[in-house]
């Protein structure tokens, strides 16, 4: 997570879930030029509605038009996490073990831009996956983004 949106998180991540909404994770995809979005995705165990979006956008609008963290023009999202669902946290990886992932990396790793498999486990700063019939050992600090594969 970069430092804009860890600044971020720790600033919206106690309203959010003071709200009784989980937090999945922030993004902030700086574009210049006004063109900036902070992107906040959240959840319910009974799923997320057009209201709860609304509301935690009302609720974290407010936060930060008191607090002005961000000196450029930006966009606010606010959604569910969706089908194809981002994983920020060690525990994310945890939770999703079994599923199909595809990571992202910072340049390249290991030759790779991206790489899709089945995730087999987190561990000491290390995720595994199974890809093309082999485990791979991803270091986590080398992952830029990483989303479930949808099931359909």
């Amino acid at each position: 997570m970069g430092t804009v949106a860890n600044n971020l998180d720790h600033l919206l991540r106690p309203v959010i879930e003071g709200m009784g909404y989980e937090c999945v994770g922030i993004e902030y995809l700086g574009g210049g030029h006004g063109r900036s979005t902070l992107r906040i995705y959240i959840d319910t165990p009974e799923g997320v509605t057009v209201d709860d979006c609304s509301d935690v956008s009302h609720q974290v609008s407010g936060v930060l038009d008191v607090e002005d963290p961000i000196q450029e023009n930006y966009t606010l999202e606010v959604s569910s996490p969706g089908l194809d669902r981002p994983l920020f946290t060690p525990e994310h990886y945890e939770s999703f073990a079994g599923r199909e992932v595809t990571l992202r990396f910072h340049g390249k790793w290991e030759g790779h831009r991206k790489l899709t498999g089945i995730l087999k486990k987190y561990a000491e700063g290390v995720v595994v996956l199974e890809s093309e019939g082999e485990e791979v050992q991803v270091p986590f600090d080398a992952i830029n983004s990483a989303r479930l594969v949808p099931v359909f």
